[in-house]
């Protein structure tokens, strides 16, 4: 496989990784918000909570569709552009793909269409345990994941054939390895951590805009809560990925800090410009000492530099570098503002402060942000390897695959992602604009028996007009 041909799938398979994990990121917190706001409404009885669920259910449907499509497209690039990896990594990435599908999709299949269209048809305790099911399973998805690319990141568990197959030869270790307990947490909670600020920049747009007072004072308290408390143990659990990543991927711990020599103590580059050429950092500032204490939480403990590995196993540094400050700053930034924005909500004063409300608002894309910079600090950081240490990227690409292909492939790829990522953002957009009105509070009694597909309170022959109690339309 020529050069290019290697690069541009490369591009493509990140472009599409990208692309799918936006929708996760949001759906996996989005599903345990919507069973928080079920479980609300049933205890309290408070129609707000109602109405909420109705309107982040629909947004919720929206983006877990474009996550399923996007996801199964990434799936099938392991068949096309990277053919090499499925023959030989098969018998173990195969089997937890399955796990994925036997477990995951089916509570997601098995639930989704009540969560959606059970309303009013099912008991109320059954329509929760949906709610909860579907969330089970978006977790469960993503655990599969997490699996599979922690095996990629530090493969255990397997033995090479004479053809040089991956064979599993201890699935417990496989599964349950240590660096899946660290890496699995810390992007279940940066899903969290996205969907709580997600809900609390909607709560603060309306609150801006004066609309729905009662239920954006609930989105507001609600996800700025959440995140106040998630967002610090999300720089714990982060701390530990960077342990492991410091103990069994040393070559990528030392890309993500700019450090090209061996140094004792070491010391920490908060920001520069990594110059791979002459192998030194341009316009750095650094702290003396916290490079020793942030690896080996020790003042004088050597750090390993990049000069200690060969060239040819050396990740790219400027994306580790930066991607990984960008998402420790975004970090940073959403664990300020959940802390204010929860105190001035705790004085009551978080509606007179309408430039906490706009920052607050404008904070929604963080998660996201944080999310893919994680990413691709952990990918890009892999590299020369797609199972570490163990089978290299250009051994891992389809050997026959020409420029020509992979070009015309990327194209496309990129105009219907586009297509589809532009339709997706303006119909939520529509969603969140038109604000949480809910539009199916109706008893279980009033579908129709003679049509069981028919929205509750649709009889035959009937006009498609909703009313309303007046109870219903208070807080």
């Amino acid at each position: 496989m020529d050069t290019t041909a290697l690069l541009l799938s490369r591009i493509q398979f990140a472009g599409t990784v990208s692309f799918h994990i936006i929708f996760p990121a949001f759906t996996v917190g989005l599903a345990a918000w919507l069973c928080v706001l079920e479980g609300r409404w049933l205890v309290s009885g408070r129609p707000v909570y109602r109405r909420l669920f109705d309107f982040w259910r629909g947004i919720f449907a929206i983006a877990f569709g474009m996550g399923v499509v996007s996801g199964i497209v990434m799936a099938f690039q392991f068949g096309t552009n990277w053919s090499e990896l499925s023959r030989r990594t098969g018998a173990i990435q195969g089997p937890l793909l399955l796990y994925e599908s036997f477990t995951a999709f089916a509570l997601e299949a098995s639930f989704f269409g009540v969560l959606m269209f059970g309303r009013g048809r099912v008991p109320k305790w059954f329509y929760l345990f949906s709610c909860v099911m579907v969330a089970l399973g978006t977790t469960l998805s993503s655990f599969w994941i997490m699996v599979n690319n922690s095996w990629m990141q530090w493969p255990v568990g397997y033995q090479l054939s004479p053809s040089g197959v991956f064979e599993p030869t201890d699935w417990s270790a496989i599964i349950f390895s240590p660096v899946v307990w660290v890496r699995f947490p810390h992007m279940l909670l940066a899903a969290y951590v996205t969907s709580a600020f997600c809900i609390a920049a909607t709560g603060a747009w309306h609150m801006l805009r004066g609309a729905f007072k009662a239920e954006s004072a609930i989105m507001l308290r609600m996800g700025l809560g959440l995140a106040a408390v998630l967002v610090p143990a999300q720089l714990l659990i982060g701390h530990l990925v960077g342990d492991y990543t410091h103990d069994k991927q040393p070559a990528k711990f030392a890309a993500i800090e700019a450090r090209w020599k061996d140094e004792q103590p070491a010391s920490e580059v908060l920001i520069a410009w990594p110059n791979e050429t002459t192998q030194s950092n341009d316009y750095a500032i650094s702290l003396p000492y916290l490079g020793s204490l942030i690896g080996s939480m020790s003042l004088t403990a050597k750090e390993v530099g990049l000069e200690s590995f060969p060239a040819a196993n050396r990740p790219p540094v400027v994306i580790p570098f930066f991607a990984f400050r960008i998402m420790v700053g975004c970090g940073l930034l959403m664990l300020a503002l959940a802390w204010y924005g929860r105190l001035q909500i705790f004085r009551g004063r978080i509606e007179t402060q309408r430039w906490l409300l706009i920052a607050i608002f404008l904070s929604f894309p963080l998660g996201f942000i944080a999310t893919l910079t994680g990413w691709f600090t952990a990918e890009v950081g892999r590299q020369p390897w797609t199972v570490y240490g163990a089978l290299r990227t250009t051994e891992a690409a389809t050997p026959f695959l020409t420029t020509p292909q992979v070009a015309a492939t990327l194209i496309i790829f990129t105009i219907v992602y586009c297509v589809i990522f532009t339709a997706g953002v303006a119909y939520i957009y529509r969603l969140l604009r038109r604000g949480p009105v809910s539009m199916s509070m109706f008893d279980p009694g009033e579908t129709n028996p003679k049509r069981p597909l028919s929205l509750p309170g649709d009889s035959a022959g009937a006009s498609g007009t909703v009313t309303f109690p007046a109870e219903e339309m208070s807080p």
